[in-house]
């Protein structure tokens, strides 16, 4: 496509989208904007000489490094690219360790600049583990949690999900129920999409967690499990976090049976475990739409 403006005539298809815009009608010694570092929500902002020049030419400029699009990026977009997530094995530590120890255990953490958030748990006893989470800015310990659940059943943190502000979630894990809903993470869930663990116990389910990133406190949860045909929990690991602007999605393996929005067994085919995707809103009280591999 060629466009003429004037005497300025270019074709639009030869704009590379990393671009160098010179004005040589102006001034051929030098380029007035730089635009090797722009991009849709930072539109050429380092100026190399403060010439004036035509609104006209500028607008052309712009329009082309957008697209012709007019605008900026979604704000959905812009909010997804800043996410970090971080899924990986259990580590323990305690909140007396420095950051060096805790690091060097290689667990899940995200990090913005000086700002990092690690998670994991703490053999409590021979026979009991307890979530953990700290974070850190420029090395020195902003908080450290310790309360999340401090009852008998095995409960560990293994699941991050930050954009560097307000969106933090967390995926921990628990083995059972033991100890009152003021001991772990049922007071967090009373509105939550599953509110409790459910009947059975031993096998690993999952809960979902919106945390407070200036404090570490928990803002919403909810237990996310699978079912078994006596109506038992069944097995669920958290594999994968992720943000589409407006709801958490995660990814989990799940054995038989993974659950619909309606919290109801799906009807499967194949073997455990099964792939299953859900997304939830942002406050984790309804999950928008769920699926798995072979299941309908």
């Amino acid at each position: 496509m060629n466009f003429t403006l004037g005497n300025y005539h270019m074709d639009i298809r030869s704009l590379p989208i990393v671009c160098k815009l010179q004005l040589a009608s102006l001034k051929k010694e030098q380029p007035i904007l730089d635009c090797e570092t722009a991009t849709p929500d930072r539109q050429c902002q380092q100026l190399k000489r403060p010439l004036t020049f035509h609104k006209s030419l500028v607008f052309l400029g712009l329009t082309a490094i957008l697209g012709l699009s007019g605008g900026t990026a979604p704000q959905s977009a812009i909010s997804q690219t800043n996410l970090v997530s971080s899924i990986g094995s259990n580590v323990t530590f305690s909140c007396n360790d420095s950051e060096a120890t805790i690091r060097a255990k290689n667990g899940p953490r995200v990090t913005f600049g000086s700002s990092i958030i690690y998670i994991g748990y703490q053999q409590v006893s021979s026979i009991n583990q307890d979530p953990r989470m700290v974070r850190f800015d420029n090395g020195v310990r902003t908080w450290c949690k310790t309360d999340y659940d401090t009852t008998g059943a095995d409960g560990r943190g293994y699941g991050l999900l930050w954009n560097g502000s307000s969106i933090l979630y967390a995926a921990f894990s628990t083995d059972g129920t033991q100890g009152t809903s003021s001991q772990d993470f049922r007071r967090f869930a009373t509105n939550g999409w599953l509110t409790s663990y459910g009947q059975g116990g031993g096998r690993k389910v999952a809960i979902l967690a919106r945390i407070d990133p200036k404090t570490g406190n928990v803002l919403n949860a909810t237990f996310l499990s699978a079912l078994l045909s006596n109506g038992e929990s069944n097995s669920l690991d958290v594999k994968g976090l992720s943000w589409t602007g407006t709801n958490l999605v995660i990814q989990a393996d799940s054995y038989f049976a993974p659950r619909r929005p309606n919290k109801t067994a799906m009807t499967c085919i194949g073997t455990s475990p099964l792939q299953y995707k859900a997304q939830f809103t942002s406050d984790l009280r309804t999950v928008v739409q769920a699926s798995a591999l072979g299941c309908s």
